[in-house]
């Protein structure tokens, strides 16, 4: 029946039908994208329609920013599973809504502003500082943007600023709300505290054979081998190739002579520049004059000098400091200005430059002549290595052959392994381990691909699957994690005994005595825990959950197991302080204008054009 109605749907009677049928489902309003919007229009809110080619920029820009932040373009799956698609129209509707509200205000910004605004914009302006339309010219190209397109959007979005700014723009946040967020936030305490381990409490008894191997089958998910594949590995790259090379005395000696020209070694300075306020200036000024050796006046400020290296000029990219540093004889220092203000540069060592000698250069000559030599051969070695796989013969005969390393390693799931080869980079790492694990026992595997030109090859020897380790195995590892357990539970135990004297009245002093060890007083903290780190996060919440009389017990972030008794509140007074204010109040600004953007665009409505959209979407795909 299915297929006489497919024929008969095919057929001008049928067409027919269909045309009336879809008239008369557009005229009941099921689908008024395709009689309400143009083809053009990918979505509408309230009156203001969003054309398919305002939606393909926002989307194109959005793609940019998602690729900066992932690595790579995202394809068009990838762009969908993201929600760029969904992200840029609900921007974009967001927009257009506040556009509306703007109008009804009747705001709006004059040219003259606009012209203000283009001008005063950083990224159409010179290396001065002075507009260039040249350079406002090519960001409109770069950004498919025509001149009165860029000014239309300047308009709109200086609108939509006003509209928020005369909207929200006052938002103050209660002088209430300030004075609890600073209660919260700077509020004191101080404890009474003592540590319990393993001294405080009796040594559990050693656990026998019996429980360890019950322990071990409670515990088996934690004593498990993991797969590991044994592997012979050979690389090919221009460097190992060169490495590969042998050159005589003649020749080393007749480059060197071909090239000293471009030898010439630069000189090299050793730096240290120290930042000085106004009264250290003086003094270094004054013991400049007087020759006082640089490193005493350093001392004599309480300062520490950065060092910055043996550099030569070329290397330093602050030419201030490039000229001073090779302008002051070696044990001399200059005072030069800085960006957080003057700075000493200090010279304590100079390597002078000029040709190098036939030795000195010999290592790099030889490494020049082994590369330029692996250039010219590297495409014909791997070729032959490619022929020497396909007759099946063993990556140690081809290492040996072409005198190339050759590496060994059991290779698990997180590739780390694979540090026996040296120089390989964190982009290849992953994409080898993901090779070998694919691999199958005694097939012929193809080559990887490295970054920079190069080949890889492995042969999968021998797998070892993941398994249960034995009780013979681990017999170590389960008596220490068995023992740990015990005493922990012992320590948690003779906790809760203490916490339990504290709820019955008895001093912390004398509970502490109990266990052979005294109290300590904390210094003030806040919920954050103190600023020297005596008191933690985790034992600064817990004393916070209570109030003046508060006791407990918990166990601090480093493991340290404690009981504690509040002995001080320190109430914080008055409002927050003003940066910290101003911040909460900005945050309180964003969080009322996103409610109230959500509520126009809702109240706008928005409808989407599907077809227009997944027209859109398949242009930017082909693009």
């Amino acid at each position: 029946m299915l297929d006489s109605l497919r024929v008969f749907a095919k057929s001008w009677p049928g067409k027919i039908m269909g045309g009336f049928l879809l008239v008369g489902i557009a005229g009941f309003g099921i689908n008024n994208v395709i009689t309400d919007l143009g083809s053009n229009t990918v979505a509408r809110v309230g009156n203001e329609e969003i054309n398919s080619r305002t939606f393909l920029r926002a989307y194109q820009n959005q793609l940019n920013q998602v690729a900066q932040q992932i690595g790579s373009f995202p394809t068009a799956e990838e762009a969908v599973n993201l929600g760029v698609p969904s992200m840029v129209l609900q921007n974009l509707a967001q927009d257009a809504a506040l556009d509306q509200v703007a109008d009804n205000f009747g705001l709006g910004v004059s040219e003259d502003q606009l012209s203000k605004m283009l001008r005063a914009d950083p990224s159409f302006q010179n290396a001065l500082g002075v507009f260039d339309a040249s350079s406002f010219n090519q960001v409109l190209q770069a950004s498919g943007l025509t001149e009165a397109e860029y000014f239309e959007d300047q308009s709109e979005a200086a609108k939509r600023q006003q509209l928020i700014l005369s909207l929200f723009g006052d938002t103050k946040l209660p002088e209430t709300a300030s004075s609890l967020v600073n209660r919260y936030s700077a509020d004191q305490r101080t404890i009474d505290y003592f540590v319990l381990g393993e001294t405080n409490i009796e040594t559990p008894a050693a656990p026998t054979e019996e429980e360890l191997a019950a322990y071990l089958t409670e515990h088996q998910a934690e004593f498990r081998t993991v797969e590991t594949r044994t592997v012979q590995m050979l690389r090919l790259t221009a460097a190992d190739l060169a490495a590969s090379k042998t050159f005589t005395d003649d020749e080393v000696a007749a480059e060197f002579e071909r090239t000293k020209a471009n030898l010439v070694q630069a000189e090299r300075r050793t730096i240290q520049q120290v930042v000085l306020n106004d009264e250290q200036v003086a003094a270094f000024q004054a013991g400049l004059t007087a020759g006082t050796p640089f490193e005493t006046l350093v001392a004599d400020a309480g300062l520490t000098a950065t060092d910055l290296g043996s550099l030569t000029q070329a290397q330093i990219t602050d030419t201030n400091l490039a000229t001073a540093a090779f302008g002051v004889a070696q044990g001399g220092f200059v005072i030069i200005p800085g960006i957080g203000g003057q700075r000493a540069v200090h010279v304590s060592a100079v390597e002078g430059g000029g040709e190098p000698t036939l030795e000195a250069s010999r290592d790099q000559i030889i490494q020049n002549l082994g590369l330029a030599a692996a250039r010219t051969e590297l495409a014909e070695v791997q070729d032959q290595i490619e022929e020497l796989r396909a007759a099946f013969r063993p990556l140690s005969e081809i290492a040996a052959r072409f005198n190339l390393d050759l590496y060994e390693a059991n290779v698990t799931a997180s590739g780390a392994e694979l540090s026996v080869i040296p120089d390989l980079t964190p982009e290849d790492q992953p994409r080898v381990t993901q090779a070998i694990l694919r691999a199958t026992e005694g097939a012929l595997t193809p080559a990887i691909t490295l970054a920079g030109n190069g080949n890889l090859w492995f042969d999968l020897n021998a797998i070892e699957p993941a398994r249960d380790q034995t009780l013979d195995e681990v017999r170590d590892e389960v008596v220490t994690a068995l023992t740990t357990e015990r005493t922990n539970n012992a320590i948690l135990a003779a906790q809760a005994e203490a916490v339990s004297r504290l709820d019955a009245g008895e001093a912390i002093a004398d509970v502490a005595l109990s266990y052979t060890v005294f109290p300590q007083i904390s210094p003030p903290f806040t919920r954050f825990g103190s600023e020297d780190g005596t008191v933690d996060a985790a034992v600064a919440s817990a004393a916070f959950a209570g109030g003046a009389d508060h006791h407990g017990s918990v166990v601090a972030q480093d493991g340290t197991f404690i009981v504690f008794q509040v002995t001080g509140v320190t109430a914080a007074e008055g409002p927050l302080a003003k940066p910290a204010n101003d911040s909460l109040e900005n945050e309180q600004r964003i969080g009322i204008y996103g409610d109230f953007v959500t509520a126009v665009r809702d109240d706008a409505g928005l409808r989407i054009n599907q077809q227009a959209l997944s027209d859109a979407l398949a242009l930017n795909t082909g693009l």
